[in-house]
Parts: C-alpha cells; structure tokens; sequence
C-alpha cells in the first residue's frame, strides 16, 4: 500500500485532520518546555494550539503545501512558528535544543524511526518531555484513520526498544474516539507516550 501523497491532501480546501490540537496532547500540553519541536506536523493544528500556549514551535513536515497551510493558520490565530519542509529521513535535529518534542500520529517505517528516535532523544535538554501518539497495530483493518502497513504502527513493545534514553511517564495502548478531519474519524487503537530526559 503507497503512502498518500502529502500535497495532494493538503492541497484540499478543508483541513485534512481539522485545526482542532490532538487531544491527547491538549490535555498533556502542560508539561512540555519551551521550545518544542513537532515531526510531520502537516497543517499545523498541534502546532498553532502550543504557540496558543505561549510556547515556541518549530514544526517540520515533508509537505511545503501542509506547512503553508499551518503557517495561514497560525496567522489566523494571531501567532507565530517556525517552519520546516523536510524529509524525515533525513532530518537532523540540533542536540540538546527542545523542551519539548511532538509526534501526533507521525506513522514513519523502522527503518526511520531507527535513525530518527535517537536523535529527538538527543535534541531534548535535560528535564525535556516527548509525547507521542500513534495508531497501533490492532488498528490496521479498522478503517477510521491511520496507515494499513503493521511496519508503520505502533504497540507498547515498540516504543520501549526504540525510544530509549527517557524516563516512562505514561505508556500504554487505549482505545478511543477519535475525531481529527475526515481521515481520522472513529473508534481507534492508539499508542500514548509520554517520556522524559533525565539530566
């Protein structure tokens, strides 16, 4: 199964997930530092609610067309963030600079997320937080949202060997509602984190 194309989407009048914040981020907003860093941010809605929040966003995502949204949209809101169009493949996070990490339904194969959990890891100050929510693996035949391929799905087990270097706050696989836009729209399985670096 291809994965979507990115500008396609974004290039839809109608925000694809909405420009509500993911909720389980909402409700944990609170303990992230400034800055903050958000991987795959699309249209900016998780972005744009933090800068809401008094906090600094730098937002990355592999569509130009998504972060232009977000950018309109953070206008729209009278803030401000920072943007950049890259390949997370080959992002390059500067170490020890975040108090903050993001990852909303970032659903990226292993053999990214391999290269790129360290280095957000790394990116992190020392008391820094990084919450992360994503599909889970009992969600792929579900239809309301989310990647069909179990390689870019999340379980618990998952996020313990690869995601290594912070302290457990919250790990645990959940079923909920979501309601993000048209694509993620129902009864789900997730996988919620929360990890925090240590001095």
């Amino acid at each position: 199964m291809s994965p979507p194309d990115w500008n396609a989407r974004f290039s839809e009048t109608e925000f694809a997930y909405g420009t509500e914040p993911n909720s389980f981020l909402a409700k944990n907003a609170h303990l992230l530092i400034d800055p903050v860093l958000s991987i795959a941010e699309g249209e900016g809605r998780n972005a744009v609610f933090l800068a809401t929040q008094g906090l600094r966003v730098h937002a990355v995502d592999g569509s130009d067309v998504g972060l232009a949204k977000a950018a309109k949209l953070a206008a729209h809101q009278g803030v401000s963030i920072s943007t950049e169009v890259t390949d997370l493949n080959d992002f390059q996070p500067e170490p020890q600079t975040y108090g903050g990490v993001v990852s909303i339904f970032a659903h990226l194969p292993c053999s990214i997320r391999d290269k790129l959990y360290p280095l957000l890891v790394q990116s992190l100050k020392p008391g820094g937080v990084l919450i992360l929510e994503a599909y889970s693996e009992n969600q792929c035949d579900r239809g309301t949202g989310g990647p069909g391929d179990l390689d870019l799905l999340m379980t618990p087990a998952k996020i313990e060997s690869e995601l290594t270097g912070l302290e457990t706050i919250l790990l645990h696989e959940a079923e909920r509602e979501v309601v993000e836009g048209k694509y993620h729209t129902g009864m789900a399985s997730v996988v919620q984190f929360i990890g925090k670096k240590l001095g």
